[in-house]
């Protein structure tokens, strides 16, 4: 897999200061996406052992609420099988963090992937030009939902 950028105080894309992880890679190819570039599934930098390394190390401060993956998209088979080690690391190291999975795809297309049964909230659907509005906290367009997978123990 490969990632485009890595956000390490990102306060747009989920609640508090957060990680964020732009992996490359999507077959949706939205009109309007704020992130072509990440089509490409070779775009940007390789995912290493050590870039898991680097985003579970900013993830540690206290003031840090947790991690969003974005993209491209995180749900393509591709992306999902090599973030799945990784959302399985936070899940034992830093348990207390939240996980927000945005994605192209509706929730009921993927509601049974690894992923989403390691994170906490998907923001799903695709972009849709038509319906953008800047006024909706964490998503683009008012058809994309913000949908809470499980509750937070802490």
């Amino acid at each position: 897999m490969h990632y485009g950028k890595i956000k390490k105080c990102d306060i747009a894309n989920g609640p508090g200061v957060r990680v964020s992880l732009f992996v490359s890679g999507c077959r949706n190819h939205c009109k309007g996406c704020f992130n072509p570039e990440t089509w490409e599934f070779d775009y940007g930098d390789l995912f290493i052992q050590e870039t898991e390394d680097e985003i579970v190390n900013a993830l540690r401060p206290s003031w840090i609420q947790g991690l969003s993956i974005l993209g491209g998209d995180p749900m393509e088979p591709e992306n999902e099988a090599a973030l799945l080690p990784l959302l399985v690391r936070i899940r034992e190291e830093l348990p207390e963090k939240d996980i927000w999975i945005y994605t192209g795809y509706p929730y009921e297309k993927i509601k049974d992937s690894l992923l989403l049964a390691l994170a906490d909230v998907v923001v799903d659907g695709p972009f849709i030009e038509a319906e953008k509005d800047i006024s909706l906290p964490f998503r683009g367009s008012r058809n994309q939902r913000i949908i809470q997978l499980r509750e937070k123990s802490t």
